[in-house]
């Protein structure tokens, strides 16, 4: 049977005053053109419960006792990867019978949703301890601080890869027209690796690494790109430069080219993406590389200069005036992967 449309509260508010006027239940029904027995319903409720409101309604008994419930969001917290089969399967251990559909809907009351699990780096206790004590340290230094370091890192950018999400806007069944779709070819149709740095003052040099990085290359690189970066930004004397701990920025001969040049180097702990703000300046050189959609390396390249130099100073400056809030988040989640 087709479920009938509800009235209008407007039109319930009439029928009563129309009943109070001292019309009968049909010339209401005329006047308004609503069945009697309508009519008839309006006016019972109004008398019983002095309101024309939707009343709330009982429904259908939940399946799944309060108890129940409990067990179910006590086995999510225990084990996440749990999946609707192994709660279903629980509950008809304990003496209920109920189907997925409703363990969806009552994992979804109590505010838990299926979501893709995010890959972050390996942690061991070291990485953790390590950036819970890089935080805890610098928590407190001023903003000025970190406005004078020169971010720095490497990155791959494939030509057909997963750079960045990309959204359209299509009609139903339409998702594999030309063009809504994006293409991909096998191992990303080639890539090429990127050295890049930047400051609270904008992004410094951006170069193309044709072969593989080792340590000498890595110094050949600095001694070329670094200290023009620091001048094209006019860093203020003392400078602090930042890289990872890779190996190759980390051997002795690089610490010592270092030292000869006389480059204050920020102690960085291992495994700590998300404390390197230049992560988020890649981010959005993905999403821009993506958008115009290169053919070919040579056109990939040429295309990673040019959105790299078109990055906004603002950005730069917005992602090192926030870096406080990084490390409260370190600490707020005692030393692992945060959301920056």
């Amino acid at each position: 049977m087709a479920k009938t449309k509800e009235l209008s509260k407007d039109t319930r508010n009439k029928t009563v005053d129309l009943h109070q006027a001292g019309k009968t239940e049909s010339a209401i029904g005329k006047q308004l053109g609503v069945k009697k027995s309508t009519v008839g319903a309006i006016i019972r409720k109004w008398k019983t419960y002095k309101t024309t409101d939707n009343l709330p309604r009982s429904g259908a008994p939940r399946k799944i006792s309060p108890r129940g419930v409990k067990m179910i969001t006590r086995t999510v917290s225990k084990n996440p990867r749990a999946t609707r089969g192994d709660l279903v399967n629980d509950l008809q251990r304990a003496g209920t019978k109920v189907t997925k559909a409703t363990i969806s809907n009552t994992l979804r009351r109590q505010g838990l949703k299926s979501c893709s699990a995010r890959r972050v780096p390996l942690l061991k206790p070291v990485h953790v301890q390590a950036c819970l004590k890089f935080a805890r340290e610098h928590l407190d230094d001023p903003e000025e601080d970190w406005e004078n370091v020169i971010w720095s890192d490497e990155t791959k950018i494939e030509l057909f890869g997963k750079n960045s999400t990309c959204r359209f806007l299509r009609r139903k069944n339409a998702e594999l027209h030309p063009k809504n779709t994006i293409p991909t070819v096998k191992h990303g149709g080639g890539n090429i690796m990127l050295w890049g740095c930047f400051s609270a003052k904008g992004p410094g040099r951006l170069i193309r690494v044709k072969e593989r990085m080792k340590g000498a290359m890595y110094r050949e690189i600095l001694s070329k790109n670094l200290l023009p970066s620091a001048r094209a930004l006019k860093m203020k004397r003392g400078w602090v430069f930042q890289h990872d701990n890779d190996p190759k920025h980390t051997a002795r001969a690089t610490k010592e080219w270092l030292r000869k040049k006389h480059f204050k180097v920020l102690e960085w702990p291992s495994q700590s993406p998300d404390l390197n703000p230049i992560e988020n300046l890649w981010r959005e050189l993905k999403i821009h590389v993506a958008q115009r959609q290169p053919q070919n390396i040579t056109a990939l390249e040429e295309i990673c200069m040019e959105e790299w130099a078109k990055l906004p100073a603002t950005v730069c400056k917005n992602l090192v005036a926030t870096y406080r809030k990084r490390l409260t988040s370190v600490i707020a989640n005692k030393g692992y992967i945060t959301k920056y």
